[in-house]
């Protein structure tokens, strides 16, 4: 992995302002800036998640940057930009892709496009540079393939539909991944962000016929055998599977008649105390080395179609063609209205029909 290195880059323009532009940015110079800063700290992107720990060695051992996280939520991470101000004790962190737009309208973040810009999708990047998803998360199924009751894999959001097995998504009234699966279902069916009555109705089918199990997907509870199908996302149900005493047991698979695909960006703190440390660990985040750190982490790299990953590692993800049928969110503002009403919907109208 540390054979991996930005020298194939060094050769672009740069400039080191606020605005930086992925065409004119002396990456020379970044670096120069950066080492004389000598550090960068983070929030939100702990060792554990999505390999952070890959990204912050390599940065540590090719530019000299020491490096500290504190962990915590989106919201959490936004509003402590905006409370210390001038106080910065961050540099950089990463947030959930709502969280992006929100971090920019409260005037806490400063942009930089980095040299990769262009093989980032339009749906995945602030157009200014502010933010930009380093790695996506696309609903999917794992599935315990002893558990199924005769029934075949699904693969597909119509073949749960009669299935012999219980299928679990989590509780819709706390949980993102739930949320987002019900409006993955919802897209498969003819849905959309203001309507998500086709997959209540689908999942109130799956009640009535009692296969609809409250059961959280989650390692423990897969370990327990009390998971046959869940609604995850893929970089959770692979590290689940990677985890699992037995991994062929279960299959990791994205529903071909859609699903919904979404992500994790870094904000850089408009009031960093080290904003060239911050802006280069951005630029490192979206070369291929840090890609790949990212994919090594189970976490699907903005820029796969642009990889030529390492077998071991594209081992861990699965194939491009599986997401040939994800959709990003179109409407935001009317998906977080609905997802706001979603917890009481999900109440009245899929778990009153459990048996």
């Amino acid at each position: 992995m540390k054979q991996f290195f930005l020298a194939s880059l060094l050769g672009s323009s740069i400039a080191l302002c606020t605005s930086a532009m992925a065409a004119d940015v002396d990456l020379k110079a970044l670096e120069a800036a950066a080492r004389a800063e000598g550090a960068v700290n983070s929030v939100g992107m702990p060792d554990d998640w999505a390999n952070w720990k890959g990204t912050w060695a390599d940065l540590n051992k090719l530019y000299g940057l020491k490096h500290i996280d504190t962990d915590m939520s989106s919201a959490q991470e936004v509003a402590k930009f905006a409370a210390e101000k001038d106080n910065a004790s961050a540099d950089i962190g990463d947030v959930g892709a709502a969280f992006g737009p929100i971090a920019v309208a409260k005037g806490v973040t400063q942009p930089y496009k980095p040299t990769t810009w262009d093989q980032i999708p339009d749906w995945a990047k602030d157009k200014d540079g502010n933010w930009a998803l380093a790695y996506t998360g696309t609903i999917a199924f794992i599935v315990n393939k002893k558990l199924l009751h005769g029934s075949e894999v699904p693969t597909k959001w119509a073949d749960l539909k009669s299935g012999k097995y219980k299928v679990s998504i989590g509780d819709v009234s706390t949980a993102a991944q739930a949320t987002n699966g019900v409006l993955a279902a919802a897209l498969a069916n003819g849905g959309n962000e203001k309507n998500v009555q086709p997959a209540l109705l689908m999942f109130a089918d799956i009640a009535k016929q009692g296969r609809l199990s409250l059961a959280n997907p989650t390692i423990a509870t897969m370990e327990k055998g009390e998971v046959e199908v869940g609604v995850v996302w893929d970089f959770n149900g692979l590290s689940y599977k990677a985890k699992m005493v037995n991994p062929d047991d279960y299959v990791v698979l994205i529903p071909s008649d859609g699903s919904v695909i979404s992500g994790y960006t870094t904000i850089i703190n408009k009031y960093a105390k080290h904003p060239n440390a911050a802006k280069l660990t951005r630029e490192y985040i979206f070369s291929d080395a840090g890609q790949t750190n990212l994919a090594r982490g189970n976490a699907r790299p903005i820029r796969a179609e642009h990889l030529k990953l390492p077998d071991d590692v594209q081992a861990k993800l699965l194939s491009n063609d599986q997401y040939k049928n994800v959709t990003p969110i179109k409407d935001a503002d009317a998906w977080e209205k609905t997802s706001k009403a979603l917890p009481q919907l999900w109440q009245e109208e899929v778990i009153i029909n459990m048996q």
